[in-house]
């Protein structure tokens, strides 16, 4: 132990890697339906690492948490501020009522149990499952004047609360909302979320096919579709099957589609469809013929990133009557990083991504009408990157003195502002401001650890002492801030606003920031229908949450 004390004592960019390798591994940890997490296991792997009493920096810390900041509010900014209307208030308040009453709950078992200021915004981070109140109460704390002594006990002891209430906020909030929330709605969430499938479709089938088995096959048109026009016989495809001419050789010549396209005798035609529907009616639809000039159609997927606001708000119903949409297929929709259930009446957001196939022209020609094209690239806009970053900090910075006290946002809140702005504009304006998926997870995961590795490490020789003491009191607190919070919340969205089970599941995950959460709410449901209310609860979660750093801070000093 001495020696290689004595080598991360010279080299502390060792001890932090060591952190991080532990971390990773020990967050790939399952038991059951629960797994640790690379949050919770690198703030493990820093309270090992720390016992040697490596000191690490404080700046370092503090830069990796404004970059996880950033990409938390880059990912939320368009669904965050699309919230900003009245169809969006219920959600808003059920995840407004869920973060408040955390917090009070919070804030009264601090005196109760006698916990010290540290150890009370660690039981709140972590019974929340929110990484951004740890480190926003940390920097609240550090502009209290604290000597740095005073520093470190209070980084130990929050560290300590963190850790024993993330993990019991982590299960307690998967068996509350798959054991005992069920219990109170009088019903499974399979059968809730099936209910609402049935809502979202109009018959059973979803609009993207299980196997997307999609192709084009040449045709000699049916003779009776001569003289007519391609939308005439197209109209004659049943809606929930998405079937169109692709192009037409007319002689030798190969022909592009318009929609007011006459068809001539003799036209062979390149249709594409579900290879299902063009098996059954080929006699429909004329001979079937062998011409791979006419069908060298080079298919690709693409992510399209919906901000035309003419778009924003329609359901997939609407969508798919519109023009652009007849010539490619959709294969799924991703809305603050989660995949979202395929049916009719599920309504675009501003920020949602569509996953299309289809050829490179009629995507583009779609894409230009839906928003944009979200090309592959490695290219990340540091210079936007950097700049929000620095506007955030700045905006955060200015505050009024209460006493020892600075009242003000601080630079995280201010970061997580800044990138909120930042994905809002990247959403509107497309020409700037792109990054990457890679980078925001390196920003976001890499981040995050940094910052809670760091944390470990100074808090590494009291973690124990912390534990012994504290265990049995943050144990019962993150209980009780899983079953009030989470529990009032769910009594309001069911008989104040009527929310559907699932979806009212997943807005509470989102509040509460519980990715572990929404995933076992998934598996129960048997159904993607809680990923609807996650978006919104957790753009609006994160910032509320993150404010509550600074709030339980000022309220105990």
């Amino acid at each position: 132990m001495e020696l290689i004390g004595a080598i991360f004592g010279t080299h502390p960019e060792l001890a932090l890697f060591c952190s991080l390798a532990m971390g990773y591994a020990l967050g790939k940890i399952t038991i059951g339906s629960f797994t640790v997490g690379s949050v919770a296991g690198c703030l493990l792997g820093g309270v090992l690492v720390g016992q040697t009493g490596v000191v690490v920096s404080d700046d370092l810390k503090q830069a990796f948490f404004l970059l996880f900041l950033f990409s938390i509010g880059y990912r939320t900014g368009p669904q965050f501020f699309r919230s900003l209307n009245f169809g969006a208030l219920p959600q808003i308040a059920i995840t407004a009522l869920l973060c408040v009453v955390a917090l009070v709950v919070a804030a009264l078992l601090a005196p109760l149990m006698g916990l010290s200021v540290g150890i009370a915004a660690g039981l709140l981070a972590g019974g929340v499952t929110e990484s951004a109140t740890l480190g926003v109460a940390i920097d609240t704390f550090a502009k209290t004047g604290a000597d740095p002594a005073a520093q470190q006990i209070f980084d130990g002891e929050i560290a300590t609360g963190f850790a024993v209430a993330y993990f019991v906020g982590v299960v307690a909030t998967i068996f509350f909302h798959t054991q005992l929330a069920p219990r109170f709605y009088g019903r499974s969430l399979k059968e809730a979320c099936a209910e609402h499938e049935a809502e979202l479709d109009n018959n059973d089938a979803p609009m993207v096919s299980e196997h997307r088995d999609f192709e084009a096959r040449a045709y000699r048109i049916n003779p009776e579709f001569a003289g007519r026009t391609i939308a005439e016989i197209e109209a004659r495809v049943p809606p929930h099957v998405r079937a169109f001419f692709d192009r037409v050789r007319r002689g030798k010549k190969i022909l592009p589609t318009t929609r007011d396209m006459v068809l001539e005798t003799g036209d062979i035609a390149a249709i594409a469809g579900l290879r299902s529907y063009l098996i059954d009616h080929t006699s429909m639809l004329g001979e079937e013929v062998e011409d791979p000039e006419l069908l060298d159609l080079p298919v690709e997927t693409s992510d399209i990133v919906v901000t035309n606001k003419a778009v924003v708000n329609q359901t997939l119903a609407e969508l798919s009557a519109r023009p652009e949409a007849r010539t490619i297929f959709l294969r799924g929709i991703m809305r603050s990083g989660e995949r979202l259930p395929v049916f009719r009446r599920v309504t675009l957001h501003m920020g949602d991504v569509l996953t299309v196939s289809g050829t490179r022209s009629h995507i583009e020609d779609a894409a230009a009408k839906l928003g944009y094209l979200d090309r592959e690239t490695n290219k990340t806009d540091m210079v936007f990157v950097a700049f929000f970053i620095l506007l955030g900090g700045l905006i955060g910075i200015p505050a009024l003195k209460y006493g020892a006290i600075e009242l003000g946002l601080g630079t995280s809140v201010g970061v997580l502002l800044g990138g909120l702005m930042a994905g809002w504009l990247r959403s509107v304006h497309r020409t700037f401001g792109f990054v990457p998926e890679a980078t925001l997870w390196i920003f976001d995961s890499l981040g995050l650890c940094v910052f809670v590795a760091c944390v470990g490490i100074t808090s590494g020789p009291s973690f124990v002492t912390g534990v012994v003491e504290s265990g049995p009191s943050l144990i019962l607190g993150s209980v009780a801030i899983v079953l009030l919070a989470h529990g009032s919340a769910v009594f309001v969205g069911r008989k104040v606003f009527g929310i559907n089970e699932g979806v009212l599941a997943g807005t509470c995950c989102g509040a509460g920031t519980s990715a572990p959460g929404l995933a076992a709410v998934q598996e129960a449901a048997q159904s993607q229908v809680p990923t609807l209310g996650y978006g919104l609860g957790y753009a609006v979660g994160n910032v509320l949450l993150a404010l509550w750093g600074s709030v339980i801070v000022i309220l105990l000093m």
